[in-house]
């Protein structure tokens, strides 16, 4: 059984991806004033002292300790620390994403820093920070306390001798509506909407003040034979000395923690994910260029395009050369296993070139975004290699990538349909291999609905992958689902469900499979049909040569924009044949996602 200690937002996230699983697990909260809907989770809340906590742990046989506590939960953070070394019970600590220091920003380690030279003060630092900060109030400082409105967080500001006009309440997180000459702010990081503030403040010309973040440290001492905090105390052996470096695991993003529970406890998840190509690369070229730099490991971290960060094993083969073995997941992937090598040269340029390296295509065609004659290093991958130099040298590299037995593992795939000759290609938008390929994956689908439908959601979206779902998630909050290549599993899901309203998002290479009838769009189940696209563009009256097209991405360029949307419906109409059929109860919007995350529909 997994003990996750929420109440924040990578608390949500944290249960959201064990939901997945479908085995239970408990979800703890201080106040229980937090509001997350569970469907396996079992929601536990109010404060644990050690010996309840151990308690606990013992009744329930808790395995593993999930901390996504708040940053400044300083005492909750310690409580874990002993129970976790008591109990030998592996712990993860879900943290946030913080971007760097500004140097423009007044940074202070403690409420007693808050400097008193200034006519007024707002303290967004919550309402347990008002008695650290009535002080102020003496040397003449008008200090206004914004606070949650509710009734527990009112009563406790009034405790600490807050007044009706100093309170005002949170009604958008980021937005500023008090004339101030400064704002005091906690480092709440990228989910706590530190950025935005900052940015609001600025544009009110607000000098700003932050608290930073206490460091969490996970490592104890005794030297009498027990444990002692605030709030219990916990027995060990006399003059024990305890540290969790090797129950500590550190994540700070839904892939990472996955990953690190599949790790952890095997059995949890009925599948296991793996990485992308391109995220194995990205890793290597990091290893490889650390070599060079005077440093070697046999671990890397390094960011996947959405800002988590992860980390990976490698191997320096040699100076400016390291490897990683592509890690196995459950999807039926013909690189799983394989060897990514990456040799980095420093130039006397400022750029960054790929060069051809062993086992890695050559693109011999356009539509892929590449140069003709480029390795066959997609886009995404490019960007995540150039960001991690980046973040190390500002030299110019020469990144040549290979991989073992590539040019015989792509014989396995479809490559040389679409121009790539030579190997494989570097791919991947997120950096993760989800499994796709069987009913362990359609299972996990259906169980995230249903996630979907016990907290209250009568319309959901189902979604091809990150594109898809960052172009509606940019129109509304719509709950998106990834299907894969499941279409029709997906949509019968949804039916079956009851869900009132399915939004069905597809890009353009799916989209041309699924309206020729094939509910399931996996590129080892069907390619792309050029003969039936001619039909569907004679039927929309657009006249195109599809003789160089290699790619359905490419239709985007090669129709006329003025003929796009009679194209694009009727693509749109034939897919409705087919899917409608799937949920008749239920009202069904199909739209059409370009590359660039434009959004089409009938």
């Amino acid at each position: 059984m997994i003990l996750v200690f929420g109440g924040t937002t990578e608390g949500r996230c944290a249960a959201e991806v064990l939901e997945v699983a479908g085995k239970p697990f408990y979800y703890s909260t201080k106040t229980g004033e937090q509001h997350i809907s569970l469907h396996h989770g079992v929601r536990i809340d109010g404060v644990m002292n050690g010996n309840a906590m151990c308690a606990f742990c013992r009744e329930h046989q808790i395995r593993l300790i999930v901390d996504a506590a708040h940053p400044f939960a300083a005492t909750l953070h310690q409580t874990i620390a002993e129970v976790v070394s008591l109990l030998q019970i592996p712990l993860i600590r879900y943290d946030r994403i913080y971007p760097p220091r500004d140097p423009d920003i007044e940074w202070i380690d403690d409420y007693g820093q808050v400097p008193s030279n200034m006519h007024s003060l707002l303290a967004t630092t919550g309402v347990q920070s008002i008695g650290k900060l009535k002080w102020l109030e003496s040397k003449g400082v008008k200090v206004i306390y914004r606070i949650l409105n509710r009734d527990s967080s009112i009563a406790l500001a009034y405790q600490q001798g807050a007044t009706d006009d100093q309170l005002c309440f949170y009604e958008d997180g980021n937005t500023i509506d008090v004339d101030a000459e400064a704002i005091l702010l906690k480092e709440s990081g990228i989910t706590g909407g530190f950025m935005e503030k900052v940015a609001e403040a600025r544009r009110r010309g607000m000098h700003i003040i932050a608290l930073k973040r206490p460091e969490i440290n996970y490592q104890l001492s005794t030297d009498n034979g027990s444990l002692s905090s605030d709030n219990g105390s916990l027995s060990l052996d006399n003059g024990s000395l305890l540290t969790l470096n090797s129950q500590l695991s550190t994540v700070n993003g839904p892939h990472g923690l996955r990953r690190m529970v599949e790790k952890l406890l095997p059995d949890f998840f009925p599948m296991k994910t793996g990485l992308t190509t391109g995220a194995c690369a990205t890793a290597a070229v990091k290893a490889a260029l650390l070599s060079l730099m005077g440093e070697e490991s046999d671990e890397v971290t390094f960011a996947l395009p959405d800002g988590e960060t992860l980390s990976v094993p490698v191997r320096v083969e040699r100076l400016g050369v390291a490897s990683v073995v592509k890690d196995f997941s459950d999807d039926p992937d013909v690189t799983r296993g394989c060897t990514i090598t990456a040799e980095v040269r420093f130039t006397d340029s400022t750029s960054i070139r790929f060069l051809q390296g062993e086992g890695v295509g050559v693109v011999t065609l356009p539509g892929l975004g590449l140069p003709v004659g480029e390795p066959a290093v997609n886009l995404t991958p490019r960007r995540m290699i150039e960001t991690t130099i980046r973040q190390l040298t500002d030299r110019g590299c020469d990144i040549i990538i290979s991989v073992a037995h590539g040019e015989e593992i792509a014989q396995k795939t479809f490559n040389s349909r679409v121009g790539v000759v030579g190997g494989i290609s570097i791919i991947g938008t997120s950096g993760i291999v989800s499994p796709l390929s069987n009913e362990a994956f359609i299972e996990s689908v259906r169980r995230e609905m249903e996630v979907a439908q016990a907290i209250g959601c009568v319309e959901i979206a189902l979604v091809s992958g990150k594109t898809s779902e960052d172009a509606l998630c940019r129109e509304s909050n719509i709950r998106c689902i990834h299907y894969g290549n499941f279409v029709g599993e997906a949509l019968k899901a949804a039916s079956k469900l009851g869900f009132r309203h399915v939004v069905l998002a597809i890009m353009i290479g799916k989209a041309v499979k699924l309206a020729e009838g094939h509910l399931d769009t996996h590129s080892h189940k069907v390619t792309m049909n050029k003969d039936f696209i001619q039909r569907m563009l004679d039927e929309a009256h657009v006249a195109v040569d599809l003789s160089s097209i290699t790619l359905a991405r490419e239709l985007w360029k090669a129709i006329p924009q003025n003929k796009l949307h009679d194209f694009v419906s009727t693509m749109i109409r034939h897919c409705e044949e087919h899917c409608r059929p799937l949920v008749p109860n239920s009202i069904l919007t199909i739209r059409l996602i370009d590359d660039n995350g434009k959004i089409y529909e009938i």
